[in-house]
């Protein structure tokens, strides 16, 4: 897994609703969607991870739940992103099966040097910067803490968290192996665009590891 996650933040779509979001987005290239959904009914969450679940299917882009496994589970999803306060991995991991992405966010050290030990599919860094979409979130990591994971975890990170045009090349080039965006897409007029652009540093930037 590698380019450009986008994490669906419904208040975050200034200028088109979330279903023309999510599809312009896979025009562009997307190559995961994460639905995050903090303050609907469970029945009302299920329904939006079966829409979203049937817009992305035809594409094979995988959709994952943000915290949810039970959504997960009755939406056929590919899988859950689980934080510090969710259930524990071994729980989500023997519910869901061994094919399932699970992605778990790590806010400190501590949380890195555990999930060493489990057979995540990536770990979240967040956040790398501060933004007023994760509220609920430690000090930020920033380049220097993020080069830092790169040089040490054996898991694929994800980094998210204030990414934008403006910053995500030096997240890249610091060893992030995707780049979670919330408003840098959801709030763009034109979100194709968006992502293409974003899109275009993984093809421009190198990470440390990739220069000869």
């Amino acid at each position: 897994m590698k380019g450009v996650y986008l994490v669906t933040d419904q208040n975050s779509c200034l200028h088109h609703n979330l279903e023309t979001v999510v599809s312009e987005t896979i025009r562009a290239g997307i190559c995961l969607v994460q639905l995050r959904e903090k303050n609907i009914d469970t029945r009302s969450f299920l329904n939006r991870a079966l829409a979203m679940k049937a817009i992305l299917a035809p594409f094979s882009v995988p959709l994952i739940i943000n915290d949810r496994v039970d959504i997960a589970l009755a939406s056929g999803a590919n899988g859950v992103h689980i934080g510090q306060s969710d259930m524990p991995y071994e729980a989500a991991r023997r519910l869901l099966g061994p094919d399932a992405i699970i992605g778990l966010s790590v806010e400190t050290w501590e949380d890195v040097t555990t999930a060493q030990d489990l057979s995540v599919n990536y770990i979240g860094v967040s956040p790398i910067f501060s933004t007023p979409t994760k509220t609920d979130t430690k000090e930020p990591w920033g380049i220097a803490g993020l080069e830092k994971i790169k040089a040490y975890s054996r898991h694929p990170l994800v980094a998210i968290g204030g990414i934008n045009l403006s910053n995500a090349a030096r997240v890249i080039r610091a060893g992030a192996d995707s780049i979670a965006v919330i408003s840098a897409i959801c709030s763009a007029e034109d979100p194709f665009e968006a992502t293409h652009r974003l899109g275009s540093y993984f093809r421009q930037t190198r990470t440390p590891q990739e220069n000869p």
